[in-house]
């Protein structure tokens, strides 16, 4: 089985911005713990990461020949249809990610235009909810 696992807009910043919120914890500390996870799973996972929508829509689009995609768009989760298009594009599961319990924020972050297209989501459980994916697209298989 082989995922992908696409972080979005600021999260190459995780372990400097707002710690207290996303944790304290590094990107590529995050990925290379969650890569020992898949290993023992018998899960290949790629790690790819852009602030920049159309790259992101990019790998999407490559996740066709994936299984599963991991997906934590970050800011654009609340108002990017080409990203929504984009899973809707494809026939690969897709779920949804967040670090953070985005119902408990900011009002602006209560709304998702890609959950409707996600085969589901995960959201409030820190660097967890990447696990949690996995496992869960790992079942599928």
């Amino acid at each position: 089985m082989k995922i992908l696992l696409i972080n979005g807009v600021n999260l190459d910043m995780l372990g400097v911005r707002e710690p207290d919120i996303y944790g304290a914890k590094t990107l590529e500390k995050i990925n290379s713990d969650l890569l020992q996870e898949a290993k023992k799973l018998n899960v290949d996972i790629e790690f790819v990461q852009s602030n920049i929508e159309g790259e992101i829509v990019d790998y999407i689009h490559s996740g066709r020949l994936y299984d599963g995609i991991i997906l934590n768009a970050g800011a654009y989760t609340h108002y990017s249809i080409a990203i929504r298009d984009a899973i809707s594009s494809i026939s690969t599961p897709c779920v949804e990610v967040h670090l953070s319990n985005v119902h408990k924020r900011e009002e602006f972050r209560h709304t998702s235009v890609i959950s409707a297209v996600c085969v589901g989501v995960i959201a409030g459980f820190g660097e967890k909810s990447y696990s949690l994916a996995l496992h869960a697209l790992a079942d599928k298989k």
